[in-house]
């Protein structure tokens, strides 16, 4: 009788099992497209600001200031686009892919500096007095070499990945859900 009662109760939970694994599937899918979808939303309006930005760059050679920004909208561009690449190869292996984000932490911390410098050229332009653009410059510096520690961190993350990627093939830098 009691073997009875425990084959019920397996068959039961592994009908659980399989309906709850189905219904969350089907959530992550949907949340994956809805995801993808609105990051390339944000990729192209980007990209056209991007565009419109390089033109005004273009045609205002003489400062600097619309060409960095430029660059900063391009960046960003770049990030959403590695976002969406992570998106789509976690969708796909049903993994998440560590060196995707690594990258995208690159492409901010280096978007990052970009704009500390130019709000650093900027405010010499701009005429503050002397113990404020002391003030700038130390926060400035002190941001910047954060940001560069930041950065060589992650290129050598992304470095021992890959080889370790190469050593053991290719699913060691890849996390399973």
């Amino acid at each position: 009788m009691d073997t009875i009662n425990s084959e019920h109760v397996d068959a039961e939970t592994n009908w659980v099992g399989r309906v709850s694994k189905r219904a969350f599937s089907r959530v992550e899918f949907t949340a994956y497209l809805v995801l993808g979808g609105l990051l390339t939303i944000v990729a192209a309006i980007g990209t056209i600001g991007a565009v419109m930005t390089l033109a005004k760059a273009a045609a205002d050679v003489e400062s600097p200031l619309p060409l960095v920004i430029a660059i900063d909208r391009i960046l960003l561009v770049l990030m959403i686009i590695e976002i969406l690449h992570t998106v789509r190869v976690s969708f796909h292996e049903g993994a998440l892919a560590c060196e995707q984000f690594l990258v995208v932490g690159l492409i901010a911390s280096i978007r990052r500096m970009l704009v500390i410098t130019l709000e650093s050229s900027q405010a010499q332009d701009s005429g503050p007095s002397a113990p404020e653009l002391h003030g700038l410059f130390n926060s400035s510096m002190i941001e910047l070499c954060v940001l560069g520690g930041l950065i060589l961190v992650m290129v050598v993350s992304i470095f021992l990945l890959r080889r370790n990627a190469h050593a053991h093939g290719a699913e060691t830098h890849v996390l399973k859900r």
